[in-house]
């Protein structure tokens, strides 16, 4: 017979706040920020209230390692898919939808953007920590969308800050619809805007492609 792998401390320690992260964002999901106390946490993960303070000493120690969390599972997501290695207009139209997607179908996603919004409620500190991550999301959306226009798949007309910043917001937008009534047909909604994008962001004329071969 095999014997049985004894986890280490520091594994288990790894396993437990793993599970509380989870519960967390189950708690956020279904009740909101306010929902969220030590006390829902053992409700939801059959933990004790003292697992949950002394993990993470407060309601704020907590929402922040919950963020951390879904920044790397994000993080993750974008490497896991090879978006970078994409041609600028695919990486793009392939980042939205796969964001989109997740959205629909992910609590992780869905806490996301419930924190976002009581950020913004509540003008708390978790302000300044989602304006640093979505300015890395347009930076990297502007990087897509330069390698685009270099290519001449994406027109060159607007400046590629400003393409990117629209993406996001209408990424923030439809994420915030799909949160204020789940009902919508989110899928259809998603295909929609994702030809509308492509619609808007493709070259339409041939001076887009001779400035992108007068570049190479």
């Amino acid at each position: 017979m095999s014997r049985r792998v004894r986890r280490t401390q520091a594994e288990r320690r790894l396993e437990s706040e793993h599970a509380l992260l989870q519960a967390a964002i189950d708690v956020i999901v279904s009740e909101g920020m306010a929902g969220v106390t030590f006390e829902a946490l053992g409700r939801a993960g059959g933990f004790s209230r003292g697992l949950a303070s002394t993990r993470f000493g407060s309601k704020a120690g907590l929402i922040e390692a919950v963020l951390k969390n879904l920044h790397e599972r994000q993080q993750a997501m974008l490497e896991e898919h090879g978006f970078d290695d994409l041609p600028g207009l695919d990486a793009v139209l392939g980042y939205v939808g796969t964001c989109l997607r997740d959205m629909a179908h992910n609590k992780e996603a869905q806490a996301y953007f419930m924190l976002l919004s009581s950020s913004v409620a509540e003008t708390n500190e978790l302000r300044t920590a989602f304006a640093a991550t979505h300015e890395v999301v347009r930076q990297r959306l502007e990087g897509w969308i330069e390698k685009g226009q270099a290519e001449g798949t994406i027109r060159r007309e607007e400046k590629a800050g400003a393409l990117a910043l629209m993406v996001g917001c209408l990424m923030f937008g439809m994420s915030m619809q799909l949160l204020v009534d789940p009902r919508v047909d989110f899928e259809a909604l998603r295909r929609s805007s994702l030809a509308l994008l492509r619609q808007s962001l493709a070259a339409t004329t041939t001076d887009d492609r001779k400035g992108a071969r007068a570049q190479s």
